[in-house]
């Protein structure tokens, strides 16, 4: 468990309660809130993804029973579940469809079978959604009333929220801003969705490591080079360190990262035209507490100045999130309470 995690005690804590799980590739978090989103409880176990959902559920199920005695509370004291997870899904039918990550679980009735495993009703949500409620609900986006957060990582996930309603679209398949189109040339480079021009295949961890490599290939000189000769990974905190360290070529991805990442915010300012973006994940090179990351951050804020609408530059709120890795398990809880709430 982090250092840094508190918890409300019992006694200081307002009903009704609320457990969220935040399911991943590697790992699942489980923790339980209060009516007012703070933590009371939590812990992580192993996906074991090769085991199959079935087996994850139950393990699911009996960590919601766990995290709940932890917090010093009863099943029965538990209002409702809230289920975050990654892949592509039917949110309504509560059904993985092809999650990436967890290879073998296709069309999967995940919600239903977690709420077997541990008795009680589950909401459901992309696992991008639910962080992005816990960042609106207690975290950096409190006091907005609508908000994106782009998680930076692998990937890119996003999610958006307008007031209390997490925009799922449709077909479960709304808030895919990692793939909104920044480059339609005929050379644009390649998603991992197998789609060209995203910007995921620009601006996600995977492309700051393919982009570095290719500059290196082309022969550009960099203190990139003697850490790879002695066997370090190309990553995008190898990158920010060197960045930091006064490399050029280092400093230069990751400000056209932040170009990049404008481009494509600004694409949701004038679709969304939200209060706020947030950026989480590990790829914030360092964040506010940073030196690069309020560099990183002001990068892109002047690509949004130079491309959207002049009131949207003006009033839009840029900043880092803050919740961590605690915004996926919160916001799923958060869900499950907006369903509890409105009767669902």
């Amino acid at each position: 468990m982090e250092k840094t995690r508190t918890f409300v005690a019992r006694e200081d804590s307002q009903a009704p309660y609320f457990v969220g799980i935040d399911l991943g590739g590697t790992n699942i978090k489980v923790g339980v809130v209060d009516d007012q989103g703070r933590p009371m409880s939590w812990l992580s176990v192993k996906t074991q993804a090769v085991n199959g959902p079935e087996d994850a559920s139950r393990r699911m199920g009996q960590a919601v029973k766990d995290a709940i005695a932890q917090a010093g509370l009863e099943p029965a004291d538990v209002a409702r579940v809230g289920l975050g997870s990654p892949g592509t899904m039917d949110i309504p039918a509560g059904m993985l469809i092809r999650p990436v990550n967890l290879k073998g679980w296709d069309h999967f009735p995940i919600r239903d079978r977690v709420s077997h495993h541990c008795g009680l009703p589950v909401a459901f949500a992309n696992d991008a959604g639910a962080a992005a409620y816990g960042e609106y609900w207690v975290g950096a986006g409190r006091e907005l009333h609508s908000m994106v957060l782009l998680t930076l990582g692998t990937g890119i996930g996003c999610g958006i929220i307008i007031g209390d309603l997490s925009i799922d679209g449709e077909n479960s398949h709304g808030a895919e801003c990692g793939h909104t189109i920044i480059d339609c040339s005929e050379n644009a480079r390649v998603c991992g969705c197998g789609q060209p021009g995203h910007l995921e295949a620009y601006a996600s961890a995977t492309a700051v490591a393919k982009r570095t490599h290719e500059a290196l290939e082309s022969g550009r000189e960099s203190s990139l080079s003697a850490h790879l000769t002695n066997g370090a990974k190309l990553t995008p905190k190898l990158v920010a360190e060197q960045a930091e360290s006064g490399d050029e070529l280092s400093l230069e991805i990751v400000m056209d990262t932040a170009r990049y990442l404008g481009v494509g915010i600004v694409s949701l300012l004038h679709t969304i035209d939200p209060n706020g973006v947030l950026l989480a994940g590990a790829m914030t090179f360092g964040g506010r507490d940073s030196a690069l990351g309020r560099r990183f951050l002001e990068r892109i804020k002047e690509e949004i100045d130079r491309r959207a609408f002049a009131l949207l530059a003006e009033r839009i709120v840029l900043d880092f999130a803050t919740l961590g890795e605690d915004a996926g398990f919160i916001g799923a809880a958060g869900i499950a309470r907006v369903e509890h709430l409105a009767g669902r």
